[in-house]
């Protein structure tokens, strides 16, 4: 098989990886055209601890009534999530 390429043939032959992004949209953009599988050797191991306090619940709306939500959320500049926490933890209080 000559065409078959070994990962130290690939890993001379990927784009260097840049020290420093200028936007998180250059980030996105440089991870979205190319393989971090390439870069596994340059990146460190990290440990860390998740502590989930918030837990969420699934309600099932109908269909008109969420299509209203929506309407009324996006005229306000908020999601239509946050807009109906809103409103129910003003029924709750």
């Amino acid at each position: 098989m000559a065409n078959a390429k070994s990962k130290a043939d690939v890993k001379k032959q990927r784009v260097p990886l840049p020290e420093h992004f200028n936007s998180l949209e250059d980030a996105a953009e440089f991870w979205d055209t190319h393989d971090s599988a390439e870069y596994e050797d340059l990146m460190a191991d990290a440990d860390f601890e998740v502590d989930i306090k918030k837990r969420t619940y699934l309600i099932p709306l109908d269909v008109e009534l969420y299509r209203k939500v929506e309407t009324i959320a996006r005229r306000k500049g908020v999601a239509a999530e946050a807009l109906v926490n809103r409103w129910i933890e003003e029924k709750a209080s």
